[in-house]
């Protein structure tokens, strides 16, 4: 999987995708990153298949990896997960895709694999029950625990929403009380600043390591008759005037290191 997940981001260079190449895709906020985490801390990405608003299956992916990897960008440091919010309100058949859910479980399970920490399904129609049926068998046993489905008449899965997200900070289309909703305006304006992060993402691990100190030493500050006691022995069959050594202690003598006046210099780290 690491081969061919290398051998992808090679070919399909998703930390190369910015917003002008997919805003449109984004126009009517079918995904998006909310600006509210989890109580976990974990990035939310919101869904709404209602909003679908492109029959281009390689458009709706390539918008898709960029969420992905806008969402990863955006993880704190002690998090590897996300959260996603399906937003099922006005959904109908028509919004059904088998090529399309086929595609995505393939690029998020060979591609991006634990990402997921939780999946919440909100308010799913009766009708979607069959395709869940259907598209289970896409996805590992695994990814099918994280999906829960969440419906606003019942106190129990209602808490799921409660015991995950502070209720001032949500949706209220979640049964939030944040009631400001999708503004593409201002989600494109943030977009734009959040690519300008990406460069730096993906070279902050590139950089060459710090040298390690060195530090010099006289041999002749060493009595030149010690024995196998602990002292070092300064004579030539020892150490090499034109050749260094590198003892299993890290012990490194530098080549031709006279000082003018007859000693060597030890450098060790």
């Amino acid at each position: 999987m690491l081969k061919e997940t290398l051998k992808w981001r090679a070919e399909y260079k998703p930390e190369e995708i910015r917003w002008e190449e997919v805003a449109h895709e984004a126009e009517t906020g079918k995904i998006y990153r909310s600006n509210y985490i989890d109580k976990h801390g974990r990035t939310v990405l919101v869904m709404r298949p209602s909003c679908q608003n492109s029959k281009s299956t390689k458009g709706q992916i390539r918008y898709l990896v960029y969420c992905m990897e806008n969402a990863i960008l955006n993880l704190p440091a002690d998090q590897e997960q996300m959260v996603w919010l399906i937003d099922f309100n006005g959904f109908n058949l028509s919004h059904i895709s088998l090529k399309v859910t086929r595609e995505t479980a393939h690029v998020l399970q060979e591609h991006y694999p634990e990402r997921l920490g939780v999946a919440i399904l909100y308010n799913p129609p009766k009708f979607f029950e069959p395709f869940w049926t259907v598209a289970k068998p896409f996805l590992e046993p695994k990814t099918q625990k994280k999906v829960k489905f969440v419906y606003t008449d019942d106190p129990n899965t209602k808490k799921i929403m409660e015991d995950l997200f502070e209720m001032e900070k949500l949706e209220s289309a979640f049964g939030g009380n944040d009631d400001s909703g999708f503004d593409i305006n201002k989600y494109a304006e943030r977009m734009r600043e959040e690519d300008k992060r990406i460069p730096a993402f993906w070279t902050k691990s590139e950089a060459p390591p710090e040298p390690m100190p060195t530090s010099s030493v006289d041999l002749n500050s060493f009595d030149s008759d010690a024995s196998d006691s602990g002292k070092v022995d300064g004579s030539a069959s020892h150490v090499s005037d034109s050749e260094g050594l590198i003892s299993d202690k890290s012990v490194l003598v530098t080549k031709g290191s006279d000082n003018g006046n007859g000693s060597k210099e030890l450098l060790y780290r």
